[in-house]
């Protein structure tokens, strides 16, 4: 029976099927804070599918859970999870998950924001081998969705046919203008990668006959 990994060649699980911690939504709640507990649930269209309880100690955080493995017995699981903070560059410091899990006997210790459940424990995705399911979209896709991000973090539409969103009030016009041109870069790589595309298809398109 196949791992995590297994599949055809080069396939990895995506890490968005997996259940996470984020350690910054947790700081925000206020469970990062020694001597603080709480709990974290999982919902799907609003309705709960799984939860955890835990509590913050100086250093650690430790997540109590139940798990079933294999669909077999019920087993609870308590897990201490290292805890580290990095200085920002203008004033206080940011948390991290210093990854518990072990490969080849070694321990990981990386630091990160995000873990991942696995078969029993929370461990980073490069434990796990996850991959980003936008590691897979076709260049196209990626550029596209890099620029509606910005435009709807601006206050627009997506979409190349919207209008070009207005400028945030509070923010500086040149760091407007910047995102402006990374729309502009997004969008024009996103048109060269659709060319290519078609012409990988359709060999008897030229991609310069699309970027007319």
């Amino acid at each position: 029976m196949g791992g995590y990994g297994s599949g055809r060649p080069g396939w990895r699980p995506k890490a968005e099927q997996f259940r996470n911690i984020d350690v910054n939504r947790l700081r925000k709640a206020g469970l990062l804070k020694a001597g603080s507990s709480g709990g974290w649930k999982w919902t799907v269209d609003g309705e709960k599918v799984a939860s955890i309880s835990m509590r913050a100690e100086t250093g650690r955080l430790v997540l109590i859970y139940r798990i079933r493995p294999g669909g077999g017995e019920w087993e609870d699981v308590e897990e201490p999870i290292p805890l580290e903070e990095t200085p920002c560059r203008y004033g206080g410091a940011r948390p991290w998950f210093r990854c518990p899990g072990v490969r080849n006997g070694r321990w990981c210790g990386r630091r990160v924001g995000k873990l991942y459940l696995g078969q029993r424990y929370f461990v980073c995705r490069h434990c796990l081998r996850l991959a980003y399911s936008s590691q897979s979209e076709e260049p196209m896709n990626r550029h596209n969705r890099r620029a509606n991000k910005i435009r709807m973090a601006l206050g627009g539409e997506p979409g190349t046919g919207s209008l070009p969103p207005r400028k945030p009030k509070g923010m500086h016009w040149r760091t407007y203008w910047r995102k402006m041109d990374a729309i502009d870069a997004a969008d024009a790589a996103g048109d060269i990668a659709f060319a290519y595309w078609v012409y990988r298809r359709f060999p008897g398109i030229s991609p310069e006959e699309l970027l007319r």
